[in-house]
């Protein structure tokens, strides 16, 4: 124990740390947001059809993607406090840690035999793919206050971003010219399978075998864990038993129960955009052929990472003059504005547009929204479980948002109403934060 405690803010064991950034990156940007969608679009007008049979229904591709993203996501909702409140209990928090990352890893990879005809295989692996994501990630974040001290862990944490961003861009890249090149790499049509079809699917091994690879230096450095001291009852659902305990004290703090409100109802439609942009744009924009498409949509994507982190310092200059409340309601103000855009998009142009506006706000509301929560808890409390039940509250929003994103898609036909009806939130959103301040 006195070893592993002397690790502590070494430098090595930070580095370690914020690798796994680089390690799992690779997944939220090349098949969450480029490679899949851009395969899943491309797969159904290859085939020229717009709907599947699912257990016994007809569904079309927009909805049903968004189906299983919500479905993924009450999965990733259950299974993360308790997997929090087992491993904090017996302190094998790496054993967990390292089998999300597997799980998610070799998911990706088996995304290369994703087809119409086996579709239930092909959403498992994207629905495992998702899991093992998000709650690696939120098991790796947990690590944060055991291998730093206070006053590193938002160099840390940034060194993690950067790293996450910088790596995940040059797989994307290299994904990219496999894509667009096949033939320079050796990829050719065979089987009655097209080359870019199949460098796509390349694509989604190169995501699974990076992911192993380079989370190796993170394993061979973090602690295993640390037991929690005393008794250890109810060590399943204690994870759950934390959550209920920070719902009360909500009770108590009136200011960040206002906050929180606000903040579920605007991230539910914030994160519902970052998770289906992409597909609105494969499937809603006139590109003309398949590879301007391709091209068109993986380059919006690298302007919205791009331009995000520049919005992410604007609006971090703007919530020290202005403050953090009115802040968020005028990034809320812009986010409704950009919803009633998108329902007029049309050209490549607009959607160029529309992702740079977006990677401005994205940014920015999401690293405002953390620190605004952090700055309204109380000071002597249990930040782990007040953060604990941020994220899950984060992750319900994303199953109402895809959920009805996809009912709105589905029963009117079309991506460009569901747009208006995300705006909808942002309004009730920013009517919230109107009232976070308020004495009443």
């Amino acid at each position: 124990m006195a070893q592993t405690l002397a690790l502590k803010g070494s430098k090595k064991l930070l580095n370690a740390w914020a690798f796994y950034d680089w390690a799992n990156s690779v997944y939220s940007l090349v098949i969450s947001s480029a490679i899949f969608p851009l395969f899943y679009g491309l797969l159904f007008r290859t085939a020229g059809i717009e709907q599947v049979t699912i257990f016994g229904g007809e569904i079309a591709r927009a909805p049903l993607i968004s189906y299983v993203t919500s479905l993924a996501f009450v999965f990733i909702a259950i299974v993360t406090p308790l997997v929090s409140g087992v491993a904090d209990y017996l302190g094998n928090k790496k054993v967990f840690l390292k089998f999300f990352c597997y799980l998610g890893a070799t998911s990706c990879i088996g995304l290369y035999w994703f087809s119409l005809e086996y579709i239930y295989f092909g959403l498992a692996c994207y629905f495992f793919g998702l899991v093992g994501f998000w709650v690696s990630f939120a098991i790796n974040n947990s690590y944060l206050p055991d291998i730093a001290y206070p006053e590193q862990q938002d160099g840390i944490s940034a060194k993690g971003f950067s790293l996450g961003y910088i790596g995940s861009v040059i797989l994307l890249i290299f994904n990219l010219a496999m894509v667009m090149e096949p033939d320079f790499f050796g990829i050719t049509d065979s089987g009655g399978e097209v080359a870019e079809i199949k460098a796509m699917k390349y694509s989604f091994i190169s995501v699974g075998i990076w992911w192993i690879l380079f989370s190796q230096y993170t394993f061979a450095h973090l602690p295993k864990g640390y037991k929690r001291e005393g008794e250890r009852h109810h060590i399943i659902l204690n994870g759950f038993k934390e959550l209920k305990q920070v719902w009360h004290q909500l009770g108590e703090n009136r200011k960040l129960k206002r906050y929180l409100g606000a903040f579920f109802t605007y991230s539910m439609a914030v994160q519902t955009i970052m998770l289906i942009a992409t597909y609105f744009g494969e499937e809603e924009i006139v590109w003309g052929s398949d590879s301007e498409r391709t091209t068109g949509l993986i380059v919006s994507i690298l302007l919205i990472q791009i331009v995000a982190i520049l919005g992410a310092t604007v609006t971090a200059r703007a919530s020290k003059v202005f403050g953090n409340i009115r802040t968020l309601i005028v990034i809320n103000v812009i986010w409704t504005l950009l919803c009633v855009y998108a329902y007029f998009l049309q050209t490549p142009m607009d959607f160029y547009i529309a992702a740079g506006l977006v990677g401005i706000v994205m940014g920015g509301i999401q690293a405002l929204s953390r620190s605004t929560y952090s700055k309204f808890l109380p000071e002597t409390t249990d930040t782990t479980s007040f953060f604990s039940f941020y994220d899950v509250a984060e992750k319900i929003g994303i199953i109402i948002g895809t959920l009805m994103y996809g009912m709105v898609a589905q029963l009117t036909g079309s991506m460009r109403n569901s747009t208006i009806f995300l705006a909808i939130f942002f309004l009730i959103g920013i009517f919230l934060l109107t009232r976070v301040n308020k004495k009443d």
